[in-house]
């Protein structure tokens, strides 16, 4: 085929002219780029490329198509970027190809690039001829187009679909603000169409949140906001917020809401939104969530309504009632606060003692009937029953018989008259006899107790000067004793024997270790200072025998006992920092009791804590219980509890006769009515009591600042033959009794105490403990722990209810040889302070089994456990009473019982001792219970001089003297 194709090109001047080719194709197109175009595929003949058109299929052809001098006068000027569309004279274009511009099926979308994995943009157009991609502004090479060209069947027009892959070193070539962009463009006969921008990107999503939701304690119904702010991203994370990981949706639950900034609200807090709230973002790249955020919706508690009174405790005369209220309106949840106040209020109430009725006087016989009877009367009427008394025992209606004279049906004269005499005469005989008795034990009693006071008063023991504790005894064999002599069969009481001065120590009344309240064998009590007896189990056998002692310690050296009077005295359980102090006059003059003191083991006692409350003494009894005290004694006892008062509401615990542990005291809210009293000092408690019973002190912490004091005790055997090695580690509330039973216990296991007890704090945190050892020699020894450490529970603790709570930590040498062992013990509350102990010890060292705890200062001096009388008390009881008379009296000048109190630091009990009668002797009696061991005589004697009362005068003996 020769045909020719005309040719469009311009001239050098700028003008268009027509070049004719011979052509071997029907058909055909030449279309020229400028030599800048990236699609020019320029060789050095030629800068324009050559195309052909044969059914609409573009085909190259070869560079010998033109001469080389056409080739060089068809160039075109570089400025020109539109190519030209020369077409052949011997065919013709579809009509309808000519008149249309090329229109975007498909254009090119934004995307995202992921990690490494190239995008792909698709363009489709019909109808056209050719389809490119420009990027940022440069054409993208003809070698990365993947084409596809078919034609709509309806329309018989050309489609054309072309792809490009972008990849992601492509987009980051791109630097500063522009965004990588392409867009692509089409030719058709017509003319040229440029489709929309696609912006490539690069997704990430970055680890770390903006803003962190942050926990939130919350009351009921209050409205809680949840920041979230997303780690930043491309495109930007979708937000959801998930409780508990369960995704929140606002639409079913109209209480959540959350914001156009991501954050969540809800509406009104309830019980039921209590989790762990996290805030989850996620794109295409990648999902992150933040840390959980807890929320706690808590209910503080509310007090119920007051219950009606009790009946009063005593069946007859003064007593106590109370009422109570719980802290369940509502019940405090989640860490709410709970009630303030007391929930047992307590009132003074004097019950109406039963009468029981009593017969009236009989009334006089009736006349004798017609039926030869006679009958009398009387009425239960003095008194008559009441309150619960019993009613009159015996018959109301008494008749009789009558004799033949007094029968009317008889003739013989009446004898009623005779009868009448004789039965008044009877009468008034029986009514002398009863008369002259009562007057000679009436007389017999006050003579008796005439004598007893006449002794007491004339005793040297009353009118010696202060003697020391720390004097040797004298002689034993001239010791006397005293005898009392009761009289069991009345209630008058003979007071028999000698008294010896006070400087006799040996025979100071000692007491008596027979039976509870009976009498000795000789029918006498005998007061001796004395231990126990040959039997000493006796008495305590007796005592848990009855039912309620059955809970007392059945172990001697846990107890102590001894007979007392009106001169009081004083009991001790040595080493457990446990005493009782029965002042002068506390028993009423007449009485005698044997009284006994013992701390209970916490197996066999188990106080109901409830909440925060935890045990901050040792459960103490004495009795017995229901003895008459005209004051109140002083029970004094450890505690372990820190020296912040305001972290604690400490409760003073007593045990009523059905078992039942009531709170007979809130410390700070005492009442002078009240029959108790508490002073707590750094680590004793003083308990003033009117009544004997079981007591325990309990601690409520009010925050979790408040701390008990414990104290760590570490033990190892005595004796090692073995590799292995134990160290035992005791953690055991800071009281004395503890610190014993411990002591004991190990002593019979053979242990040895290898270094100083240590204190901690541990605080109300609801933290564990924990305990490990470190920097041991490897080369030497190693542990056999697997663990890093070893844990105690906190309730473990907190509540008191383990004897014995240790850890144990098992140690193996390497060599039989090895003797020293040098370590570090650490002991720390989770998220607290903690403390580390060195060690240095050699395990072959002979030692000792563990020794009883050091006593304290001023027990070597007196080895009873019971003292009887003046021998209990370092001030005499003569020379007491001339104090109490001195400064019980308001004086203007203040110099009284208030400056005393001032003078030994008890001032913050004023109105305590007001409450009594004597505040000068209970002052006196808190003297003696603290100054028992350590007491300074003189010094008691300067704060006397320096008040003013020259009554101090007798206290300044000199050493020589005592």
């Amino acid at each position: 085929m020769g045909l020719h194709c005309s040719i469009l090109a311009p001239s050098q001047s700028a003008q268009w002219r027509t070049l004719s080719l011979p052509l071997r194709l029907p058909t055909c197109l030449l279309i020229r780029y400028p030599p800048s175009s990236p699609y020019l595929r320029s060789t050095q003949s030629h800068p324009f490329d050559i195309f052909f058109l044969y059914n609409w299929q573009v085909l190259p052809v070869s560079n010998d198509c033109f001469p080389p001098s056409l080739c060089l006068s068809l160039a075109l000027s570089p400025s020109l970027f539109k190519p030209l569309l020369l077409h052949a004279a011997t065919s013709t274009l579809p009509a309808a190809f000519t008149d249309l511009l090329p229109h975007f099926l498909v254009e090119p979308e934004d995307e995202y690039i992921v990690k490494n994995k190239p995008v792909t943009l698709t363009c489709r157009s019909t109808p056209a001829t050719q389809i490119y991609f420009k990027c940022n502004g440069e054409w993208v090479h003809q070698d990365d187009h993947l084409i596809e060209r078919t034609i709509d069947p309806a329309t018989a027009l050309p489609i054309m679909q072309v792809k490009i892959d972008i990849t992601r070193q492509q987009v980051e070539k791109v630097f500063g603000l522009d965004e990588y962009w392409c867009q692509c463009v089409a030719w058709s006969t017509t003319g040229t169409q440029k489709s929309q921008k696609a912006f490539i990107r690069i997704a990430y999503l970055r680890k770390n949140f903006e803003e962190e939701p942050q926990g939130k304690e919350v009351t009921l119904d209050q409205e809680v906001l949840l920041r979230c702010h997303p780690p930043e991203g491309v495109p930007p994370p979708e937000v959801e917020w998930q409780r508990n990981e369960d995704v929140l949706d606002p639409a079913s639950d109209p209480n959540f809401f959350v914001t156009a900034d991501h954050n969540l609200i809800i509406k009104q807090a309830r019980l039921a939104d209590t989790g762990n709230y996290t805030c989850a973002a996620k794109n295409i790249v990648a999902r992150r969530k933040s840390p959980s955020a807890t929320v706690v919706v808590y209910v503080n508690g509310g007090w119920s309504t007051w219950t009606t009174w009790s009946s009063c405790s005593a069946v007859c005369g003064r007593g106590w009632q109370k009422r109570s209220r719980s802290c369940t309106n509502p019940t405090p949840l989640n860490g709410g606060t709970s009630c303030e106040g007391q929930n047992v209020q307590k009132s003074a109430c004097v019950a109406t003692c039963p009468v029981d009725g009593g017969w009236s006087e009989w009334s006089k016989w009736s006349a004798c009937g017609a039926d030869c009877s006679m009958w009398r009367s009387r009425e239960c009427t003095q008194p008559a029953p009441s309150t619960g008394g019993k009613d009159c025992q015996g018959l109301d209606l008494q008749s009789l018989n009558c004799t033949s004279l007094e029968c009317p049906q008889s003739e013989s004269p009446p004898l009623s008259t005779h009868g009448d005499v004789a039965l008044y005469v009877g009468m008034v005989a029986v009514a002398l006899c009863l008369t002259l008795l009562l007057i000679v034990v009436v007389l017999v009693y006050r003579r008796r107790k005439e004598g007893l006071d006449a002794d007491v008063a004339d005793s040297s023991i009353l009118t010696t000067g202060f003697q020391p504790m720390g004097i040797k005894p004298t002689k034993p064999e001239n010791s006397h004793l005293l005898t009392i002599q009761p009289d069991l069969t009345s209630t008058s009481t003979s007071y028999q024997g000698t008294l010896r001065s006070r400087h006799d120590t040996v025979g100071k009344f000692s007491m008596a270790n027979g039976p509870l309240l009976d009498p000795l064998p000789n029918g006498s009590h005998t007061l001796h200072n004395g231990k126990l007896g040959a039997d000493p189990g006796e008495f305590v056998s007796r005592l848990t025998a009855q039912g309620y002692f059955k809970t007392l310690p059945r172990d001697v050296d846990n107890t102590s006992y001894g007979t007392f009077n009106f001169l009081g005295g004083r009991l001790t359980l040595p080493n457990t920092g446990i005493s009782l102090l029965i002042p002068p006059e506390a028993i009423p003059r007449g009485k005698i009791y044997e009284i006994y003191l013992t701390v209970q083991r916490k197996e066999d006692i188990r106080l109901p804590l409830a909440g925060c409350q935890t045990l901050l003494s040792p459960v103490v009894s004495c009795g017995p219980p229901g003895v008459v005290l005209t004051r109140p004694v002083i029970l004094s006892m450890d505690h372990c509890s820190d020296a912040c008062p305001e972290n604690w509401a400490v409760r003073l615990k007593k045990q009523n006769y059905e078992g039942t542990w009531e709170d007979v005291l809130l410390m700070g809210e005492e009442h002078p009515s009240d029959p108790y009293y508490c002073q707590l000092e750094a680590e004793t408690c003083r308990v003033f009591s009117e009544q004997m019973g079981r007591f325990a002190l309990v601690g409520e912490s009010l925050h979790m600042g408040a701390a008990k004091r414990l104290r760590l005790v570490l033990f190892s055997d005595a004796y090692c033959t073995t590799l292995e090695y134990n160290i035992r580690v005791y953690c055991m509330d800071d009281t004395q009794d503890v610190f014993k039973e411990v002591m004991q216990m190990e002593r019979q296991l053979g242990g040895r105490l290898i270094d100083e007890p240590h204190l901690l704090l541990f605080k109300d945190s609801y933290h564990n403990l924990r305990l490990s050892i470190h920097d041991m020699p490897q080369a030497h020894w190693r542990s056999k722990l697997l663990a890093g450490y070893q844990e105690i529970p906190f309730y473990h603790i907190w509540n008191g209810s383990q004897r014995y709570l240790h850890c144990t930590f098992t140690l193996e040498r390497l060599s039989l040889a090895t003797c020293q062992l040098s370590c570090q013990l650490c002991v720390w509350q989770v998220e607290g302070e903690g403390q580390s102990f060195g060690l240095d010890f050699n395990i072959a060292k002979v030692t000792p089994p563990a020794l009883a705890p050091t006593q304290p200062k001023g027990w070597a001096q007196c080895s009873s456990t019971a003292l009887a009388g003046p021998s209990a008390f370092q001030i005499p009881y003569l020379i007491r009473q001339k104090i109490c008379s001195s400064l019980d009296t308001p004086c203007p000048n203040g110099a009284d019982w208030r400056m005393l109190a001032q003078r030994l630091k008890l001032d913050r009990h004023m109105s305590f001792f007001a409450s009594n009668v004597s505040p000068t002797s209970v002052i006196l009696d808190l003297w003696e219970a603290q100054h028992f061991h350590s007491g300074n005589i003189n010094q008691l004697a300067t704060v006397m001089a320096d008040i003013g009362k020259q009554e101090a005068m007798i206290f300044l003996v000199s050493d020589g003297e005592c």
